[in-house]
């Protein structure tokens, strides 16, 4: 229970200040609220909506979450969703002739490889270079959103050119509807089955028991013969496949087609669902959720109660502020007291163990 205080009184304390803001603004707060919670619940299109905008902030949050336990800091989850995106929705578009069956699963597994190799450079620049993945991976998002700009101004553009955009998806790689009069789509089921992997893959194989090691303590990795190198190469291309089954579910179960500036900053938001939620399977989730529910209520918010949707970022802010303090508060303290330190007993650890030193 006690790893469940900070994030709900985040989320309180968030609330608490985006009802200040509003009410300095001359509006009622608490009529603002209830919009809010209406458009994000309040109607079965309304909770559609908010699975919806969750839906890329888990795949955006799983990005950040599987680096971080393996001790790396991807910051780039909002580029490698725009080259998911690109090589997902040119599977869609230009292989023809198969079946659903065949063809969307190709298209989400392009999104996935396009956006692994993304992340792939970032992994590569350190292990080769020593170069920090934190400036790596934040500069090639700058790329990837030019890349694609390219892409439906030049090679992708939908004849007769007058529109910076792709031909629309064929439907034989569009994520089907799940509830009908809803634009709620196959890609959450998708987005629930990768936060099953990501749990499977980190604590119950070898490769991500190695990698949550390597991120503890790469030293007493070293000492235990692991290779940190294939772990770094490995994690970051996992990573960058989050990131870019994120752009393609957005594209092929929402958009349908490659627009310029296609995401509203799922990639950014995704590193505050995985601080909210501990990097935690569940946490993920529910932190997804919420935001996702932030985003859907916030429109209504705007339109009955005259709240303008910024609000939304401001709560956002505050909620992430204060678990980033949190968190450099537990550093300081750590750091304080002094590691304890024993070698023997890190590499003897079982994964449960290692986990709860981790956290």
């Amino acid at each position: 229970m006690k790893r469940f205080v900070t994030p709900i009184s985040a989320v309180i304390i968030g609330l608490a200040v985006g009802a200040g803001v509003i009410y300095v603004m001359g509006l009622d707060p608490a009529e603002a609220y209830r919009s809010l919670l209406k458009g994000a619940l309040g109607s079965k299109n309304g909770l559609a909506e908010t699975v919806v905008k969750a839906t890329p902030l888990i795949f955006t949050g799983l990005s950040f979450a599987v680096a971080r336990m393996a001790g790396l800091l991807n910051i780039g989850a909002e580029g490698q969703l725009y080259v998911g995106g690109l090589t997902g929705i040119a599977v869609g578009i230009y292989l023809q002739g198969l079946p659903l069956a065949v063809h969307l699963p190709l298209a989400l597994l392009a999104g996935f490889v396009g956006g692994g190799l993304w992340g792939l450079i970032a992994g590569a620049l350190k292990v080769r270079f020593g170069a920090s993945e934190i400036i790596t991976t934040v500069m090639l998002n700058y790329v990837a959103i030019y890349l694609v700009s390219l892409m439906v101004t030049g090679p992708m553009i939908e004849p007769p050119g007058n529109f910076p955009q792709s031909p629309p998806v064929l439907d034989s790689a569009r994520l089907p509807v799940v509830v009908s009069g809803t634009r709620l789509h196959l890609g959450f089921v998708v987005a629930l089955l990768m936060v099953v992997f990501y749990y499977v893959f980190l604590w119950h194989t070898t490769v991500g028991y190695e990698a949550r090691v390597s991120g503890h303590n790469p030293r007493a990795a070293g000492y235990a013969g692991m290779n940190a190198v294939r772990n770094t190469l490995f994690v970051m291309f996992l990573a960058g496949g989050m990131g870019g089954l994120a752009g393609a579910s957005e594209l092929l179960g929402v958009q349908h087609r490659l627009f310029q500036n296609f995401s509203p900053g799922y990639g950014f938001d995704g590193i505050a669902v995985a601080l909210l939620g501990y990097n935690s399977p569940i946490g993920i989730i529910l932190a997804s959720l919420l935001f996702g529910g932030l985003r859907s209520g916030g429109n209504m918010m705007q339109m009955t109660a005259g709240v303008p949707v910024a609000i939304v970022y401001v709560i956002q802010a505050v909620v992430i502020i204060f678990v980033a303090c949190e968190e450099l508060f537990r550093r300081w303290q750590k750091n304080k007291v002094g590691p304890k330190f024993n070698l023997r007993s890190l590499l003897s650890a079982q994964p449960r163990e290692v986990k709860k030193s981790h956290d």
